[in-house]
């Protein structure tokens, strides 16, 4: 379901912006106020995302209809590049788009232990990256081929796609008490206050750093992405796919890391290292416009964003754990990172068009610094009552290496 849903999502994104400014010849000005508009709008449904995944058991079904939504989208941006058609769509996609993650985290907290969380989490990174490598390989070769048009086909071919993988899960096997963030047995934790969410100072801080993350982070690719359109304007589209292609196989291998050593090293010092390379990755793309040097460069981007991907979940569950609210939470501290991300897009278009990619690049590398410092006054988010958990359950392992009893 990861690896289809990511090939869902991954023929739009940075495809969208590329399209409208090499080929339907936008203004990144135009582009950044479509962008921004649809990232406003998603920011105003998140938490109450958030709150409807928390109260309903049909958490596939919610996921089905999502991807409804975006093959629907994606087809109007294919049949028409106008603006208010484009902006239309481009904010339905942004709409529904607010339900995969904490959909699939919550019917993953649902169906694992919180012993297995760290690893199943790493995992369902890995197969979105390489799920975002296939679609990547894909869209570069129907848009070499065929045209940058052709790759919004894509998303409803791979839509039916995830919603019979998403179905495959059976329903009866998801712990929808467990799937919120509720204990055991916890009558009260459905009714746990709101007020978790601003009460919690970490839950907070993270909040706050993921926020400059993104806003630094965002733009970086597209902005990369036009670089090497315009240097190779017949290959735009298998440019950017290199791009992508560079950053998730670094990603995948990141998640995989994470998701193996986030209970033995600790959250906080894999977050600074992901958070550390986001700054050196926009000054590294000032040294030079060389398309090799361009792609080695993209590859830091598999450092921070695997890092954040993989253990964003893991960091709000155990802030979350006992209140019943895990995704109300999600919701919220994404509307967050997502309202980052949002006004990114018009900043960073708009520094673009006055003073060029430098001075955007130069302008992202000062704030991920900023969030990098910010992200000091995280403490450690893993709580003892994990490590022994992790410790019990290691316990049960059978000494020849089979599989645990656990499992």
């Amino acid at each position: 379901m990861n690896f289809l849903l990511a090939d869902v999502r991954g023929a739009l994104g940075p495809y969208l912006n590329v399209f409208l400014v090499t080929d339907q010849h936008w203004t990144q000005s135009g582009v950044g106020v479509v962008t921004t508009i649809g990232g406003l709008l998603g920011l105003a449904v998140q938490t109450p995302i958030g709150v409807l995944i928390d109260a309903t058991r049909a958490k596939r079904a919610l996921i089905v209809g999502a991807l409804g939504v975006l093959a629907a989208g994606a087809l109007v941006i294919f049949l028409s590049t106008s603006f208010w058609p484009v902006l239309a769509a481009n904010a339905a996609i942004s709409m529904v788009g607010d339900v995969f993650g904490p959909a699939v985290a919550a019917l993953t907290l649902g169906l694992y232990r919180r012993a297995r969380l760290a690893r199943r989490l790493g995992r369902n990174a890995a197969f979105d990256h390489a799920g975002n490598i296939a679609v990547a390989v894909l869209a570069g070769l129907i848009g070499w081929l065929l045209s940058q048009r052709a790759v919004f086909l894509l998303v409803p071919a791979f839509a039916v796609l995830a919603a019979a993988a998403t179905l495959s899960i059976p329903a009866g096997a998801v712990d929808h008490q467990r799937a919120r963030g509720g204990g055991n047995g916890d009558a009260a934790a459905p009714q746990a206050a709101l007020g978790v969410l601003i009460t919690c100072r970490p839950l907070l801080v993270f909040a706050a750093c993921g926020f400059l993350f993104h806003f630094a982070n965002a733009p970086l690719l597209p902005f990369v992405g036009q670089k090497l359109a315009d240097a190779h304007a017949a290959y735009a589209t298998a440019m950017l796919s290199g791009c992508i292609v560079a950053a998730q196989l670094m990603m995948l291998g990141v998640a995989l890391l994470v998701g193996r050593n986030a209970e033995r090293w600790g959250r906080r010092p894999i977050l600074l290292l992901g958070f550390a390379s986001l700054p050196l990755r926009a000054l590294l793309f000032t040294v030079s416009d060389d398309t090799g040097w361009l792609l080695l460069v993209q590859l830091l981007d598999g450092i921070g964003a695997g890092v954040l991907g993989a253990i964003a979940p893991l960091v709000i569950a155990d802030l979350t754990r006992g209140t019943g609210r895990f995704n109300v939470a999600q919701g919220a501290v994404a509307t967050i990172h997502g309202a980052g991300a949002a006004l990114a897009g018009i900043v960073g278009g708009m520094t673009v068009d006055h003073f060029g990619y430098a001075v955007a690049f130069y302008g992202a590398a000062a704030v991920g610094v900023i969030a990098m410092l910010l992200l000091g006054l995280l403490g450690e988010t893993r709580s003892q009552d994990t490590d022994a958990e992790v410790r019990q359950a290691l316990a049960f392992r059978r000494v020849d290496g089979g599989l645990a009893q656990s499992e």
